[in-house]
């Protein structure tokens, strides 16, 4: 199952990227009116950097989540089976 699930995991994290994208710009639209600093700007905040690329690495991580989690729950809704595994292994 996890081999039919592929495709759908490959086309999700696409599809999170954009949405994660877009939020990123919306949400740094709201705490700043220039675009976040880059790594590769040479005048720029390192603090101001650091932080952005801390807020861009959370809305990605989340939505790719969200994407992933979903996107299984209709994969086991469409076949009967969830293509993972069904929870954590204790420690």
């Amino acid at each position: 199952m996890k081999f039919l699930f592929l495709p759908f995991s490959i086309i999700g994290g696409l599809i999170a990227g954009q949405v994660a994208s877009r939020i990123f710009d919306a949400v740094w639209g709201l705490i700043d009116d220039e675009e976040p600093p880059d790594s590769q700007h040479r005048e720029i905040s390192l603090a101001k950097m650091l932080f952005a690329a801390a807020v861009q690495g959370a809305i990605f991580r989340a939505t790719r989540k969200l994407v992933d989690h979903q996107s299984r729950k209709a994969f086991a809704g469409a076949l009967g089976t969830w293509p993972g595994e069904e929870a954590p292994e204790p420690e």
